[in-house]
């Protein structure tokens, strides 16, 4: 079709009709039309299917089975994570939608859970600190910890848990203010704390220069709560429950 329609074109530039618009170039110019446009339509169709591949070989892990189901992809990167994975991280890991990976969790739990006549397991997989990981059964916590008691790392002094106390309950704060609830120097008990990644630099005050400190995602991890809204109500321990830590009436329930 080229080869005609530029022999048309030749023709009609050496000997072709001489008024604009003659029947050979209106012949010609929608010859050339139709060329252009089935030109432009090839490439757009084979796109897809040499992309296709390429898309797919994205979506799932390397080297990994094709019948391995999501559910034991899941189990095994909980297994050794050593923090709360968030369901858009667990989703981009064994490459499936994240609704998907939703409902294997939801097997998951209910697996290790013990319903539908599953073995109960003495772990559960719960959602901590807006994550998902592996932790002991609450009634198995004896066990563990007896077994882990030699290995144990120094424990926190009384020192700083009264510290770590003192910011979780009254965060963003400062060393001076800490110290002046405590009424003790607190500089070497919250740089153990910081070092221990249970508490951390939050912003530094524009007028006094002080670093305030807030708790970290750890701490959560190590309570096993979401939030520090699920942290114990301290006002019934105290000898006036209204007062607290000097409640300022920030938080209503009593939490200081």
């Amino acid at each position: 079709m080229t080869d005609d329609v530029h022999a048309h074109g030749a023709r009609s530039r050496a000997g072709g009709s001489a008024e604009p618009g003659g029947a050979d170039e209106i012949e010609d110019a929608r010859a050339l039309e139709v060329e252009l446009r089935a030109a432009a339509a090839a490439p757009a169709s084979a796109a897809p299917a040499s992309a296709a591949p390429a898309a797919a070989a994205t979506d799932a892990p390397a080297d990994l089975p094709a019948d391995v189901p999501v559910d034991r992809q899941l189990e095994a990167i909980l297994m050794i994570a050593d923090q709360p994975q968030s369901l858009v991280a667990l989703a981009a890991a064994v490459g499936a939608p994240v609704p998907v990976v939703r409902q294997a969790v939801d097997r998951l739990v209910a697996d290790f859970d013990g319903v539908d006549g599953t073995v109960r397991r003495g772990f559960e997989l719960r959602e901590v600190g807006g994550g998902w990981r592996f932790y002991v059964r609450a009634e198995l916590d004896a066990v563990v910890e007896q077994f882990v008691e030699a290995e144990r790392p120094a424990r926190l002094s009384q020192a700083a848990l009264e510290t770590l106390a003192v910011v979780a309950y009254k965060q963003p704060i400062t060393r001076s203010q800490i110290a002046a609830i405590r009424a003790v120097n607190v500089d070497g008990v919250v740089r153990t704390l910081v070092a221990r990644g249970l508490i951390e630099e939050s912003f530094t005050d524009s007028e006094t220069g002080a670093i305030n400190y807030v708790t970290s995602e750890l701490l959560l991890q190590q309570l096993g709560i979401n939030s520090l809204d699920e942290l114990p109500l301290i006002s019934p321990l105290l000898e006036d429950g209204a007062d607290g830590f000097g409640q300022t009436g920030r938080i209503p329930d009593g939490r200081v």
